[in-house]
């Protein structure tokens, strides 16, 4: 494997270079370098291009490395092993039970994609003679700064643990491993240096605009690292950390942000603009799609079909309003008086040419073909009706019969459709929107002693749903599940809300330690400034 030094930090010694296949080999065109040490890039506009193509591809962009892991580690998805079909030696469900190791392959990749965004963006901020590049300097950098504190943060909720090597130091000298006080104190600077120099650009603006870094987009991480700062520290919630929250996002709002009208919450998904997105990457939007979806489910340019693998969770399907039994419906027209977000299923009468019998939200039940035929499962299995249950009942098979049973089970959890411009082969993932923010600030008001009811009510009468009496804890981790599903914070919430070590679907209740992830066995050997997290 030969990969260039943009690609550089699986490791940081010797040891752990030795043992993660990563090859040293530096280019002088994509560097300036001097005897022992770097000193910046050559070309910046093109070092934080390539900082964005990390971050849209690879275990950071699909539905592996860090989706998987915030995901699949929650009550919102479990991926069984169906026949032979995502088995992967156990991956899948030892993210569900939480009962991975330190050499899963999800956590390596994600680890190293990450502090590899940390590496190189230091070298694009630090860059100290600047050649070749093209575009406003000091702007490229304060995108640096936006991708550095977007992998740190990421790195200090999964981890604890931050690398940092000062660029400034001889090649030879370990990183540091950044304390959460201290790493917390790095990205809250980058964050406000960013926000001197990054551009404002309002929900009215183009689309395209949303796809790089903005005012908009480190507001919103400063206001998520804030709120879950108490989390890193091992501390209670400060209200001058809530404050910060709070005007974070009355900052998004001055920019033009807001809610999106009722009947438009799948539009947010879509490779078009609206008044929610703020942050989005050109990511191949097919694992979000494919990964759920039946192999005889409609695939136009995609001739593999769905892959058939996440489901979610009867519990988590639950949370949302309107006839658990049923989602049959045409898009923006819900039956039983469920709300928006639940999504719809078209049936024999609603599925057409436009949705290819596929629907949004929650798949239960039998699905359909888009000329309105029930559609059945494979005939390896018996060509059985296609139901989708509300549960799976076991993570994997067992015996010869299981194989109906394990290909058809499970509700499936979609926001994005294949019949938009692109097709399945568009690359638009959401990544920061505006409903995760109002959601921050009412939890930040509620922190300090406030009262999110009026808040959370706004939000639940835009989807659709009946307003409620009084808002509580446990209201609001639940209305941040029906808001945010399959948008990578599930995990964050339920550790914030002390929910992410009890027992769930197929998984028994953790001990402590599981809050974090094992640090990667190259790096925890490699780097003596680093150690193992506990429990591990």
């Amino acid at each position: 494997m030969k990969n260039r030094i943009n690609h550089f930090l699986t490791a940081f010694t010797v040891l752990a270079v030795l043992g993660s296949c990563t090859d040293l080999e530096i280019e002088e065109t994509d560097s300036i370098i001097s005897e022992d040490r770097f000193d910046g890039v050559a070309d910046v506009q093109g070092a934080v291009t390539n900082l964005a193509n990390i971050i849209a591809g690879g275990d950071l962009g699909s539905q592996t490395g860090l989706f998987a892991l915030n995901e699949v580690s929650s009550d919102e998805y479990i991926v069984p092993t169906r026949g032979t079909d995502w088995g992967d030696n156990g991956r899948w469900l030892s993210m569900h039970r939480h009962t991975w190791n330190a050499e899963l392959s999800d956590i390596v990749n994600a680890w190293q994609q990450l502090n590899s965004i940390v590496f190189n963006a230091s070298r694009a901020i630090d860059a100290k003679s600047v050649e070749t590049t093209s575009g406003d300097v000091n702007e490229l950098k304060a995108e640096a700064r936006f991708y550095r504190a977007w992998a740190m943060h990421w790195i200090l909720d999964m981890w604890r643990q931050v690398p940092f090597r000062d660029i400034n130091l001889p090649n030879t000298e370990i990183p540091v491993a950044l304390t959460p006080q201290a790493a917390l104190d790095t990205i809250t600077a980058d964050l406000n240096a960013a926000l001197q120099v990054l551009p404002t650009v309002t929900a009215s603006d183009d689309i395209e605009r949303k796809s790089t870094p903005t005012k908009a987009a480190a507001n919103l991480l400063l206001a998520r690292v804030h709120l879950n700062k108490h989390v890193y520290l091992d501390s209670s919630p400060n209200s001058a950390d809530m404050q910060v929250v709070i005007d974070a996002v009355d900052a998004i709002e001055v920019d033009g942000y807001t809610l999106a009208a009722p009947g438009d919450f799948f539009d947010i998904f879509r490779p078009s603009n609206d008044v929610e997105t703020i942050w989005w990457t050109q990511s191949d939007a097919g694992p979000r799609i494919w990964h759920t979806l039946h192999y005889n489910l409609n695939s136009p340019g995609n001739a593999g079909g769905g892959w058939n693998g996440f489901s979610t969770l009867a519990e988590f399907y639950d949370l949302f309003e309107g006839d658990i039994e049923e989602n049959y419906g045409a898009e923006g027209n819900p039956l039983n008086n469920q709300e928006e977000r639940r999504g719809w299923v078209p049936n024999a009468e609603t599925a057409n040419d436009e949705n290819l019998g596929i629907g949004l939200g929650f798949l239960i039940n039998q699905q359909y073909e888009q000329d309105g035929t029930p559609l059945n499962a494979r005939e390896n299995v018996g060509g059985v009706p296609l139901i989708f249950t509300r549960e799976v009942e076991q993570p994997e098979y067992i015996a010869p019969g299981d194989n109906a049973d394990l290909e058809t089970s499970g509700t499936r959890m979609t926001k994005y459709h294949p019949n938009e411009e692109g097709g399945d082969r568009r690359t638009h993932v959401l990544r920061y929107r505006f409903g995760d923010a109002f959601l921050m600030k009412a939890e930040a008001m509620w922190r300090m002693g406030g009262d999110p009811t009026v808040m959370i009510n706004e939000l639940r009468t835009t989807r659709g749903a009946a307003v409620l009496g009084t808002v509580g804890e446990a209201d609001l981790l639940a209305e941040r599940g029906r808001e945010l599903y399959q948008e990578m914070v599930r995990r964050q919430d339920l550790i914030r809300f002390d929910q992410y070590l009890r027992a769930w679907n197929l998984k028994e209740a953790g001990s402590d330690h599981l809050k974090i992830f094992p640090i990667p066995l190259a790096d925890a050997l490699g780097n003596p400034n680093l150690t193992q997290n506990p429990g591990y």
